[in-house]
């Protein structure tokens, strides 16, 4: 299988694609950082925001105004963890971290963009945009089946610039227009609601930069996210209610998203909740519904740890 994948949740989605030997197509920032040395600049968030003409400087180098949003430099893995708006000199005083950065408070629409390139050239574009919920967390993704063409009109420009002769899927984070971060892959969170042929046509594009895909039924679809309270034990997990509610008209997938080998502690989850599943579909309603039923198998099953004992 030509796909890396570490979440076992989402094999499901290339499983038994053809490929020939040789041809990896990563779904990791990490894998990305081994596959592709001569691309690793475009990891640096600080290079990101001054190839845009954005002001932007380390921790350390005063800021002309303010506010200014701070995050980390480099950040493979949990790619939020420490960002946050910064209001004050006295402030960025206070949150003063070796290896962050500041730069440009953007406003605007948060979209995340996943971009065909064939050799270079922009060939397929698709974006999707989040409902934030409480605590880092959120309530569903949109799969947006309409274009949006001033974006992709300035993300390409930028593309073709510093992504010459690149043949591969790679995903932008936009927010008021401008491109906060780049990750190397596609999103793997929801590739099902592309449209059949999808994942297929990804082998021909990493082997010979060819683009196949027609692309000629466009639906919007939903990515809806359930999340648990901290500190408990969601297992064992009811396999066939999960299959069955696969099954349903409108779903396309339900991924159990995490491990359910491991101890709620090694996970890594946003402070306002543990991400127990997610209900790929292409009715909004129909995924609620699922999230709903999924709700309530996990209330079940869950073990509260004893912490001590109670008079």
């Amino acid at each position: 299988m030509p796909f890396v994948e570490h979440d076992p949740w989402r094999t499901q989605f290339f499983d038994g694609i053809p490929c020939p030997r040789g041809i990896v197509i990563p779904t990791d920032d990490g894998d990305c950082w081994l596959l592709y040395p001569r691309l690793r600049h475009l990891h640096n968030k600080l290079y990101i925001a001054t190839s845009q003409g954005l002001d932007a400087a380390p921790h350390g180098v005063p800021p002309p105004h303010y506010p200014v949003f701070s995050k980390p430099i480099y950040n493979l893995k949990g790619m939020g963890k420490g960002a946050r708006p910064i209001r004050s000199e006295a402030e960025l005083r206070r949150q003063q971290m070796p290896g962050h950065m500041w730069t440009r408070l953007l406003k605007g629409q948060h979209i995340s963009s996943d971009v065909a390139l064939a050799h270079g050239k922009p060939v397929w574009w698709r974006h999707t945009k989040g409902k934030p919920g409480r605590g880092g967390t959120f309530d569903y993704w949109t799969i947006e089946a309409a274009r949006r063409p001033k974006l992709e009109a300035y993300c390409g420009r930028w593309l073709r610039r510093e992504m010459a002769n690149f043949s591969g899927i790679v995903n932008l984070e936009t927010i008021g227009g401008r491109i906060i971060e780049i990750h190397l892959r596609m999103s793997d969170q929801w590739p099902d609601l592309y449209g059949q042929g999808w994942i297929e046509s990804l082998v021909p594009l990493y082997r010979d930069g060819r683009w196949d895909f027609a692309d000629r039924s466009r639906r919007t679809g939903y990515s809806v996210v359930l999340f648990g309270p901290h500190g408990r034990r969601y297992r064992p997990i009811d396999r066939d209610l999960v299959a069955a509610l696969a099954a349903r008209p409108g779903i396309s997938s339900i991924q159990i998203s995490f491990h359910e080998d491991r101890p709620p502690e090694a996970h890594s989850m946003p402070p306002g909740g543990f991400r127990l599943a997610i209900v790929n579909s292409v009715s909004l309603a129909a995924g609620r519904a699922v999230r709903a039923r999924l709700a309530h198998m996990f209330a079940a099953l869950a073990k509260v740890p004893r912490t001590a004992s109670r008079r």
